[in-house]
């Protein structure tokens, strides 16, 4: 596995897949199992990188037996729930165990058309491809955070979810965590052990069982099945909740109402709308006074450095189970709901990766037939 920046003016490849996280690294282990030719670019200096900039407690919501990628066991306990670090280690020696052709250190300035193949400008050189696969991240890497935060008191602390770690992060003082989806909660139960604690969003729901339970094994397999064949984009279930969790986030899953009743967290099911004095408002009009607000607001879709017309009016890709229908060559992996509400963790992403790399191997020899 190349894992250092890999210098070059110019070279031709035949696949370049963009992103070394779990949906890129099952991608290129099924072209390669296909003996397609393809190399994986990533900007980080590690594989894993990603998941060690998670806060330090944060821990996967499947448990070890249904984490491995496809071709490698997850090491552990089957009913353990693996850490970041556990997620980062095993992604590194993912790499490694199939040789993959990673290069990190490596950032993707621009994708664009050029005639039947693409150009991929990199901060190294140039890649002349047939085919590219953007598995850059479920929800893409861009913070989401309303342009009124800038509005907030100077005094105010103010941190994305992808930016906090830990408690001692945070100066005394009350805190308002904006964001009720499962890293909304997990964060906000953190800090309610160190701070006066106001958890501000909708509702999302949560799952009626606790993820450690003995019981939670028994239901677990029927969940995964759910998550892989009943809520897909081919029901009419899974369609209607396919928007929901690309623009609303999934339900609390390890903490529940009860464990932030218990730690006297303040639960307020109203917006934060904007600014007032310098304080967060809500759409009812409470001033909520913090000295800390935590953003647990997702992240943005953001392609501007892919000069394809493959962008909807909602800012997602235009795609289906990762194919691109109008932009030939153009794949996906990794996408919230790309086929089926399992595509978003572990334990489905090496579906979605294996019928990719099936459609990049059938184009392909398509190509040489056409071309014979």
């Amino acid at each position: 596995m190349n894992t250092t920046p890999y210098e070059t003016r110019h070279e031709t490849i035949d696949t370049v897949i963009v992103g070394a996280g779990q949906a890129g690294l099952a991608t290129a282990y099924h072209l390669g199992r296909c003996g397609h030719e393809c190399v994986v670019l990533d900007r980080s200096p590690r594989v894993g990188d990603n998941w060690r900039q998670q806060w330090d407690s944060l821990r996967l919501y499947s448990p070890t037996r249904y984490d491995g990628l496809p071709g490698l066991r997850f090491p552990g306990r089957p009913w353990s729930y693996p850490g970041k670090e556990d997620v980062a280690a095993y992604l590194e020696s993912y790499a490694k165990h199939h040789d993959l052709p990673v290069r990190m250190g490596t950032w993707v300035r621009r994708i664009e058309r050029d005639g039947e193949r693409f150009t991929v400008t990199t901060d190294t050189g140039t890649i002349s491809c047939a085919n590219v696969v953007i598995a850059t991240g479920t929800f893409g890497r861009t913070p989401s955070i309303p342009d009124f935060a800038a509005d907030l008191d100077p005094s105010i602390l103010q941190l994305h979810s992808s930016e906090y770690r830990r408690p001692g992060q945070l100066g005394p003082g009350p805190v308002l965590v904006v964001g009720a989806s499962h890293s909304g909660t997990d964060i906000a139960y953190e800090l309610a052990e160190h701070h006066e604690t106001t958890l501000a969003g909708r509702d999302c729901g949560q799952i009626p069982f606790r993820l450690e339970s003995a019981r939670m094994r028994l239901v677990f397999p029927v969940l995964i099945f759910a998550w892989r064949h009943v809520l897909t984009r081919r029901t009419p279930i899974g369609r209607k909740v396919m928007p929901e969790i690309r623009f609303h986030g999934g339900p609390m899953l390890r903490v529940k109402r009860s464990d932030l009743e218990a730690r006297h967290v303040r639960r307020l099911t109203e917006r934060v709308e904007g600014v007032r004095d310098g304080r967060p408002v809500l759409s009812d009009g409470t001033v909520v006074d913090c000295a800390t607000v935590v953003w647990a607001t997702g992240f943005q879709q953001v392609f501007d450095w892919l000069d394809l017309p493959v962008i909807g009016a909602d800012g997602w890709p235009q795609e289906y189970r990762g194919v691109s229908p109008d932009v030939p060559g153009l794949f996906f992996c990794g996408l919230s709901f790309q086929y089926a509400f399992s595509s978003m963790v572990l334990p489905g992403v090496g579906r979605d990766a294996a019928y990719v790399a099936k459609q990049i191997s059938s184009r392909s020899r398509n190509t040489v037939l056409q071309a014979a």
